[in-house]
């Protein structure tokens, strides 16, 4: 499952284009009065103000080359502050395994850039924009989890690790090498190096088999 596209909604959208295409320096692809998208590696990240009615905010996170997780974190920490948890400004998931960092935006989303050991990236040692690789993972906080997860094993996006679904848990939908969404119908769950909680807000998602996932205003999780 590899994610093409994501759109997301935003309050900030001026705030927003600045610091995607300026502080993170990512190419903008397009813009007009009401959305503009940045490219993030092989995927695309674009941001619209129509039909916000409140603060909306994610969670998503950024494949970047797994040689030059140290190099990325410095170019970051001249950009942004880093996002603490128990002290520390970055994560350690020997589970997976990764190293992870993460940092608000603007619109108050959690933007984690995480580097896979299962990914082997070699080249440049050193860290620029290129060296993000695609979105990695995206929130889908959803009413009903299990129902949502059952749809998207019908399309064949299966749970990570082969586990049940989950109405209490995370549901890591995919595979952490392409693309991944964090399932979950647990609002107010925070999420891990912020002070943000998990809430339901309307996105599209596009993989690249052109499947399109919507989450929208009746937050219904349309698949097609």
């Amino acid at each position: 499952m590899e994610i093409k596209q994501v759109t997301l909604r935003t309050h900030n959208f001026e705030k927003m284009k600045r610091f995607y295409n300026k502080t993170l320096e990512l190419t903008l692809i397009y813009e007009d009065q009401e959305r503009f998208c940045v490219a993030v590696g092989s995927s695309k990240l674009e941001f619209t103000k129509k039909g916000v009615k409140e603060r909306p905010y994610y969670h998503f996170a950024f494949n970047i080359q797994s040689n030059i997780f140290d190099e990325a974190k410095s170019w970051v920490k001249e950009k942004v502050n880093l996002n603490l948890e128990d002290g520390d400004d970055e994560a350690d998931f020997s589970h997976l395994p990764a190293r992870s960092l993460y940092f608000y935006d603007p619109s108050g989303n959690v933007v984690e850039f995480i580097s896979r050991h299962s990914i082997s990236e070699a080249g440049e040692k050193t860290f620029s924009p290129k060296s993000i690789l695609n979105i990695s993972e995206i929130s889908l906080t959803v009413p009903d989890a299990i129902k949502a997860g059952k749809q998207l094993v019908e399309r064949g996006i299966n749970e990570r690790d082969n586990e049940p679904l989950s109405s209490t848990s995370l549901n890591f939908m995919g595979d952490s090498t392409t693309g991944v969404f964090i399932l979950l119908n647990q609002p107010d769950r925070r999420w891990i190096f912020s002070e943000k909680v998990s809430a339901i807000f309307p996105l599209e998602i596009t993989l690249a088999n052109d499947v399109q996932i919507t989450l929208n205003d009746k937050y219904e999780l349309v698949i097609q």
